[in-house]
């Protein structure tokens, strides 16, 4: 199941939350008081949604969010208000208009967490017990559903997508959570740590450590 933290000074934030509930969305509203940050660590959200505000709040929501995790990232606009999305077209990912229906702002979604299949794109990455179905977004093991962050996901999908290419901390970093993450590489080891929990067992080794370098996805399964 995907997570969606949603960003909102009114009631509108509730009323989103209990519809992208309904489409099978786990939801969690920001509390204001607290740093953006924080509550990315706490809730390991997929997608940020903002739900309404003024365009400076929106931006500087925005830029807190990217410096923080990076996500894909949603804002809702008042139809009178639209103008005010030409501002920061580089820091939302999409918007949609309210008030409007929940299935557009469903499909959008699935745009962005890649539920829908890409053009080019493999429909599946496939290695040994491990399959990646990339039009669905979701991994099984030895056929078991493997619950994944979105992150999470892109990871495991980056290096599978390269078997036995080596790949550094930074490069990971850059791939994956973009130029303008600030993390340190510490983010890396944790993320690779929670995949292998989920991914591997006795019988399963997908991801191995290239020490002082990096990590790689194996090549010999």
């Amino acid at each position: 199941m995907f997570r969606i933290l949603i960003f909102s000074e009114d009631d509108r934030g509730r009323e989103l939350s209990i519809s992208l509930a309904q489409k099978g969305y786990s939801c969690s509203l920001a509390a204001r008081h607290r740093r953006v940050g924080e509550q990315i660590a706490e809730n390991t959200p997929d997608l940020a949604l903002i739900a309404g505000g003024g365009p400076e709040r929106v931006e500087e929501l925005c830029r807190q969010i990217k410096r923080s995790g990076n996500l894909p990232i949603i804002a809702t606009f008042d139809a009178d208000t639209l103008s005010t999305a030409n501002g920061y077209p580089e820091l939302v990912d999409d918007f949609v208009t309210m008030p409007g229906r929940t299935e557009e702002l469903d499909l959008r979604v699935q745009r962005l967490l890649g539920k829908r299949a890409r053009t080019g794109e493999s429909d599946q990455v496939k290695s040994g017990d491990l399959v990646i179905d990339v039009a669905k977004c979701e991994v099984t093991v030895d056929n078991r559903p493997i619950m994944l962050t979105f992150k999470e996901y892109q990871l495991l999908k980056f290096l599978a997508s390269s078997p036995g290419r080596v790949f550094t901390r930074e490069t990971l970093l850059n791939k994956v959570w973009g130029y303008e993450y600030y993390g340190g590489d510490r983010t890396v080891d944790v993320h690779i740590k929670r995949l292998r929990s989920k991914i591997e067992d006795a019988n399963h080794s997908f991801i191995e450590t290239v020490r002082n370098i990096g990590y790689r996805f194996r090549d010999d399964l």
